[in-house]
């Protein structure tokens, strides 16, 4: 039995792909931006806050850590609604995807944050900085020059995950893949263009972020 390759459809199916494609890189830039604000939040407060917010937290960290993505997105989208609180396919793609990506993430800026010497924050003190500025200017940019690698690799792996949204209709790239070969009968090409276009979204990615990271954190990203 000989199976014969057909991209003929690809054409007509340009429009739906790259819409797909738009809206997976939405998705990825809203979660990476809110995802990382609150996991910088979330280690310095599971190390200089109250013993209730570190316990929080913790919980919160572990929780996420420790289930499926996809079942945090079906409690989400699914769930919630049984308390009253119905959320858009997308903003509950968005919260999922954000609090999932936070939960990693708040562990990798946490050991950016314990690499700094104590040294550097004694040295700040004695200059009579406050405490915020301390970490704003002189841990954080440290701790982000350490920890980009494992960052940027934490964002492009939440990128590839957000195809689990699809689950949910929202129109990302796996989305308009599933739509187009229920119409073109065509599953091994759609799905051979749709992983060449995440891998290729995948390099573009990594290296816009590492882009960003030379310029905003001085020398030494790779």
């Amino acid at each position: 039995m000989s199976y014969s390759l057909d991209f003929g459809w690809l054409e007509g199916a340009a429009g739906a792909i790259a819409r797909g494609a738009a809206m997976t890189i939405f998705l990825i830039v809203i979660t990476t931006i809110a995802g990382t604000v609150i996991s910088v939040l979330a280690a310095a407060g599971r190390r200089n806050g109250p013993p209730w917010l570190k316990r929080t937290i913790t919980v919160y960290v572990e929780v996420i850590r420790n289930t499926p993505f996809l079942v945090q997105l079906f409690f989400i989208f699914f769930g919630l609604p049984s308390l009253g609180i119905r959320l858009d396919p997308i903003v509950a793609a968005i919260l999922a995807m954000t609090l999932n990506m936070a939960a990693y993430t708040t562990e990798i800026v946490g050991a950016g944050l314990d690499a700094v010497p104590r040294g550097q924050r004694e040295a700040a003190f004695a200059l009579g900085l406050r405490p915020r500025q301390v970490f704003v200017k002189i841990v954080l940019p440290q701790a982000l020059k350490v920890i980009f690698p494992a960052l940027t690799s934490q964002i492009v792996i939440m990128m590839l995950e957000s195809s689990v949204v699809s689950q949910i209709a929202v129109s990302e790239l796996t989305y308009e893949a599933d739509m187009l070969q229920a119409r073109t009968f065509r599953p091994f090409e759609t799905y051979f263009v749709v992983a060449m276009i995440y891998l290729g979204l995948s390099i573009i990615l990594r290296r816009v972020l590492v882009g960003v990271g030379r310029r905003t954190l001085s020398a030494g990203v790779s």
